[in-house]
């Protein structure tokens, strides 16, 4: 079994609001309390990461992998607009010594879906402020903490906005014309959705009034419909950010990560692929061109006919989430980013949800044979950060989705890490 040179960047990723537990000020937190909720269960105290962080980091470090991609929560640091919550700062200081300590170096993520409540109460990421807002609280952030980070992505998956916006369009479109039991789109929109018709416009109602929005189209959280304008708003966000933080801290190497696809055409729906691939990907390009690199995720493939997107046949294997179990489809983005992003990539989350752990395990020996084949063409691929760490709180799914390398048992919040994470671990050249 071939394995990654040392000095390659192993290692797998979690997002704060996923695994920590209790993040009360966060604008998810509010939209999974209404009754009419879009979430199957509410996170509560996820897999309690917050206080077992140790724990988590030591049985990363003690497989054999390098490198943990977390998130920090913006909304513990700032619950309220003015406010700048020291304990809160210090907390995440000592995740940073953690991750040194036990020889792991971090890819610190500041922006992984969620907001402050009081961010979405001003217009959220509709409104041009937010772009000086979070590029401040980043700013801020690394004169605190900057010596402790190397590798930092401002915003998750940047471009999630239009790809949900267009996934919601699509199902309305297909509830509209009576048709609510079709198959889903095919994405790997990892947030999901579970819409009800009956009850979408209860549950908008209910989160307007939660923010204190009266009008309920004016919800602006990261995951929402979004305008145009608001794409752009968001990669202008990550450009001010990105230079705010390399004005403070000139050795930070600072990017941003895209949800991708694998784009598979058949004959006649070349054109369809070519536009998808310009929403999610070229049309971003501008934005990006000064980063030091780029955050690549993929989970699965689509394919293209003349009619647009087709679905999975009936024989293809799919995930817990419902899309096609593909692992060769994070070496092909690879290789397709890298014929026009020519800085360094690094896959930020590739992963794959499953109660088989042989499965997930041999879904890791297939995604990574295809990205060492694309190091030995030259490609400059940096690191593997699998999807995820633990098992976590999988956003409107809850829990029953299982991507994790290592199990928790929420009654006890025992961790029991699984034989995948040991088969990562051993891709490490010692």
């Amino acid at each position: 079994m071939r394995r990654f040179e040392k000095g390659f960047m192993l290692g797998a990723a979690t997002a704060a609001h996923q695994v920590e537990g209790n993040n009360i000020h966060s604008d998810y937190w509010v939209q999974e309390q209404i009754p009419h909720s879009s979430f199957d269960e509410p996170s509560l105290d996820a897999v309690d990461h917050y206080n077992r962080y140790e724990e988590d980091i030591k049985l990363l470090a003690d497989a054999g992998l390098n490198t943990y991609r977390f998130s920090i929560e913006w909304a513990r640091i700032q619950p309220e607009p003015d406010a700048w919550v020291k304990e809160e700062v210090e907390h995440y200081r000592k995740v940073l010594e953690c991750c040194h300590r036990n020889g792991v170096t971090p890819i610190v993520t500041m922006h992984h879906f969620t907001s402050p409540k009081w961010l979405i109460t001003e217009g959220g990421w509709e409104n041009n402020d937010t772009v000086e807002k979070f590029a401040a609280y980043c700013k801020r952030l690394v004169e605190e903490l900057g010596d402790l980070m190397e590798y930092v992505s401002t915003i998750n998956e940047a471009n999630m906005r239009l790809q949900l916006a267009a996934l919601i369009k699509d199902m309305m479109k297909r509830m509209m014309g009576g048709n609510t039991k079709s198959a889903p789109a095919q994405s790997d929109v990892q947030v999901g959705i579970n819409m009800i018709p009956e009850n979408i416009k209860l549950g908008m109602i209910e989160t307007a009034n939660a923010f204190g929005i009266q009008d309920p189209t004016k919800v602006h959280t990261f995951i929402s419909q979004c305008t145009p304008e608001g794409d752009i708003l968001v990669m202008r966000a990550h450009e001010a950010a990105r230079d705010a933080m390399k004005k403070a801290c000139p050795h930070l190497k600072i990017g941003l990560t895209l949800s991708l696809h694998d784009l598979q055409p058949y004959s006649g729906g070349e054109k369809h692929a070519e536009k998808e691939w310009d929403d999610e990907f070229l049309h971003y390009l501008p934005y990006i061109q000064n980063d030091d690199f780029l955050g690549v995720q993929c989970y699965t493939r689509k394919r293209f006919d003349a009619n647009g997107v087709t679905q999975p046949s009936e024989g293809e294997k799919r995930t817990q989430m419902g899309y096609e179990d593909y692992p060769l489809g994070i070496a092909n983005v690879v290789r397709a980013v890298a014929k026009e992003f020519k800085g360094q990539l690094i896959v930020t989350e590739n992963g794959i949800a499953t109660n088989d752990d042989s499965r997930r395990a041999e879904f890791i020996k297939e995604a990574t044979e295809g990205l060492l084949a694309c190091i030995d063409d030259g490609i400059p691929l940096k690191g593997y950060m699998y999807w995820s760490l633990l098992d976590n709180f999988e956003w409107q799914k809850g829990y029953c989705m299982t991507f994790g390398l290592i199990a928790v048992d929420r009654t006890t919040q025992t961790r029991y890490p699984k034989e995948s994470l040991k088969v990562l671990g051993s891709l490490l050249e010692i």
